[in-house]
């Protein structure tokens, strides 16, 4: 389209007249389910918390820069009614924004949507301009020139981690000083429903379903980032209360748009009756053709399609290479709180799973490696392609690469086999140096916490991964770098073998394996803890995710930080032999089960005759 500044004229006498054609006569009833201003939603009713989410009543209660809300006539559309919001348009230098407050009910579910229109006359191939959508204070989606398309595209994004809050919903649109880019707003709402992911507590509280066994069989195509087959997981209910339905979460459906374009589909299930994807498209309610007594089994399967998306990520491809973390479907966790149907977060994690067994099949091109969790054995398959079989016993999930990796193996001297891959770009002095470090950190972390029992662990590099580095059993993603590698394994046994709910307990995981990790370099944590600040009363170690979401700069300073300081400081009250053997004999005692923060408490108190209870106020240990 031409430059916005052509149509400001006509956008403002049409507007003036659209706003005036909009005002709704006294006594007008809202739309149904909207919250009108001012109105605190107390319970989780289907209700919609954004208000004049269509714009028609001009800009309140919105704050926005000036022009923004416009109609029909001024050079853009609606998706619906007469009025939209219209950020940038003008080729030059500009900031647009829109912003309201809004309360969302403790304990829903909550999806934030939108209509989106990007209109651009930028040259394609690189993000000029860019558009932020935020919750609070944290960034919830980016879009950019790059997602310009010829009418509105439906927005979906869990928002689920603010439920029982108060925050800002803002729309921030940046413009550089070429040529223009609209980001055309409408009909936002923001929908909450449900009484909460988890329903109250049933039966005896028992982790189920249990003794999960997954086979699966897949195919990709020549480039290793789409691939086919068929899924089926085994399972036993453990708790003392009939299980009448199970959960798959499809957690990569959380880099798709949700509903229209999930990178994960699942269909033909059979075994149970499949209902509608939640919670973000990532959570897939099967009901049981029957509900299973306590000790009762049953197998629910399903044909598999996978798209891996475009980007350096846990889940992505960085050109040819191809990282497929978190790509299975797995079973949710129902115990004492229900069922664990928590958001996907992109800070840290959400997964909370049982250890299983897993048989993955895997038919690809023989010119792409198949870096994979357990154990893996390599068949000729049809012409030019192999066929790789990977096993894997008592582990929480299942990962794996594909592309034309470079490889380095060695063994450590306990007898694990440590295989090393690369992208291009990394050389393989680099690689040799990761190889040595991995070989020497499985050991050390063995000797503190018990032998790594997966028998070989692969690792990849890629300098491009954002996150830093990604753990899987016997499988990790990493940048060269001499203090991540040694973190990521640390992980095998923390989280991996003594697992942890991930989302309501990230402590658990990467503060022990941030303290392993010092360990590992010798280094003490001296004096670590005086340099701690609490940004408030509400911030401790052992907080959710749900938290660290909405207060996302806090997120690795505490949990990390702090968390490791924190041990530091127990070693230091109990002493170093006595922590020694704590971590070793706690780790034993949960080994391939899940930790609980009181659990490790009470086993810590167990360890010295000091009363530590000072010291998990002091710490803000809380749990």
């Amino acid at each position: 389209m031409n430059s916005r500044l052509l149509a400001a004229a006509t956008a403002v006498a049409a507007a003036a007249a659209g706003l005036a054609a909009a005002v709704a006569p006294a006594h007008a009833a809202p739309p149904a389910h909207a919250a009108l201003p001012g109105t605190t939603i107390t319970d989780c009713s289907a209700a919609q918390v954004v208000s004049n989410g269509g714009f028609e009543s001009g800009t309140s209660p919105w704050t926005t820069t000036s022009g923004v809300v416009s109609a029909n006539g001024s050079g853009e559309t609606a998706h619906s009614g007469t009025h939209f919001a219209w950020l940038d348009g003008y080729g030059s230098s500009h900031t647009d924004t829109a912003s309201q407050s809004v309360t969302l009910p403790a304990g829903c579910t909550a999806t934030l949507s939108f209509y989106l229109h990007v209109d651009t006359d930028e040259s394609p191939g690189t993000a000029y301009d860019k558009l932020t959508v935020k919750m609070g204070g944290d960034t919830v989606a980016t879009y950019s020139n790059l997602d310009a398309n010829s009418g509105y595209v439906k927005k979906s994004i869990d928002a689920s981690a603010y439920a029982g809050k108060t925050v800002t919903l803002s729309f921030s649109g940046t413009e550089d000083s070429g040529a223009q880019t609209s980001f055309v707003l409408d009909d936002v709402a923001l929908d909450v429903s449900g009484g909460g992911t988890t329903p109250p507590p049933t039966g005896d509280g028992t982790r189920t379903p249990d003794s999960q066994s997954y086979t699966v069989n897949l195919t990709s195509d020549a480039s290793g980032a789409n691939w086919q087959g068929h899924e089926s997981v085994a399972f036993t209910n453990t708790d003392s209360a009939p299980l009448s339905e199970v959960y798959l979460r499809l957690w990569d459906n959380a880099h798709g748009t949700c509903p229209s374009n999930t990178p994960i589909t699942v269909t033909n299930v059979t075994g149970g009756t499949a209902s509608a994807l939640t919670v973000g498209c990532t959570a897939m309610k099967v009901t049981l053709p029957s509900p299973l007594a306590k000790g009762q089994s049953a197998t629910v399967a399903f044909d598999l399609a996978i798209a891996v998306p475009s980007g350096a990520d846990r889940f992505g491809h960085d050109g040819a290479y191809n990282f497929l973390g978190n790509a299975l479907p797995v079973l949710a966790v129902h115990d004492g709180d229900g069922w664990h149907l928590d958001p996907y977060t992109n800070n840290g994690e959400s997964f909370y799973g049982l250890a299983s067994d897993y048989k993955v099949t895997l038919d690809h091109p023989t010119s792409l490696s198949v870096p994979a969790t357990g154990t893996s054995v390599d068949t000729p398959g049809t012409s030019g392609r192999t066929v790789t079989t990977a096993t894997a016993s008592h582990v929480r999930e299942f990962a794996w690469g594909a592309g034309p990796f470079s490889k380095l193996s060695a063994t450590s001297p306990n007898g694990v086999k440590v295989n090393m891959y690369w992208v291009s770009g990394i050389s393989q002095s680099s690689a040799q140096q990761m190889l040595s470090l991995a070989t020497s950190a499985i050991d050390a972390h063995s000797g503190r916490f018990g032998a790594y029992p997966y028998g070989e662990v692969d690792a990849i590099l890629d300098n491009n991964f954002w996150f830093g580095g990604m753990e899987y059993p016997g499988f990790v993603l990493d940048l060269v770098s001499t203090v991540a590698l040694p973190h990521e394994l640390a992980h095998q046994w923390w989280y991996g073998i003594v697992g942890d709910d991930e989302y309501n307990h990230p402590w658990l995981d990467e503060a022990f394996a941030d303290y392993a990790t010092d360990l590992y370099r010798g280094i003490s944590g001296a004096g670590c803890w005086n340099s701690v600040s609490w940004a408030s009363s509400d911030e401790k170690i052992t907080n959710s995710m749900a938290y660290w979401d909405a207060h996302s700069s806090r997120y690795s300073t505490v949990v990390y930080d702090y968390g490791k300081c924190a041990l530091h400081d127990l070693q230091r009250v109990i002493g170093d032999s006595a922590m020694a053997n704590l971590l070793k004999t706690y780790a034993a005692s949960h080994w391939y089960g899940i930790s609980t923060t009181a659990e490790f408490k009470k086993a810590a108190q167990a360890a010295t005759t000091t009363d530590l209870t000072s010291f998990w106020t002091q710490h803000r240990i809380e749990g």
